[in-house]
């Protein structure tokens, strides 16, 4: 990351993506595909402007207030869903099996990727 901004944002997709993830993730179909792209996005080996891009589109998913508020029960995660889809067909090259092989992990895993 390199501005001041995007270190904000990517400290505040760390401090709440796994709580967000663990409170949705039985009940959104892309629940794979957003914890792939986190462990994407915190990958060192991932180039700073795919970093930036999963970045935005994970706190587009933290952020409780967007264009469809996440209260209402699968539509309010459409958006969502649209826009971590968006970020990974637009970086998909650098989205490596580890990082989904890691989402599969996390998911099965009761904690929820805590050892991140």
């Amino acid at each position: 990351m390199t501005s001041d901004s995007d270190s904000a944002d990517q400290a505040r997709v760390v401090r709440d993506f796994w709580p967000k993830i663990r409170r949705v993730a039985r009940h959104i179909p892309f629940a794979e595909d957003a914890v792939a792209a986190y462990y994407c996005a915190m990958d060192r080996e991932t180039p700073n402007h795919v970093r930036v891009a999963l970045i935005g589109a994970l706190l587009y998913f933290v952020t409780p207030f967007d264009a469809v508020p996440d209260i209402f029960p699968l539509v309010g995660f459409a958006d969502d869903a649209s826009i971590i889809a968006a970020a990974i067909a637009a970086v998909r090259v650098h989205m490596k099996d580890r990082h989904r092989d890691a989402a599969r992990r996390a998911l099965e895993d009761e904690t929820f990727g805590d050892a991140r």
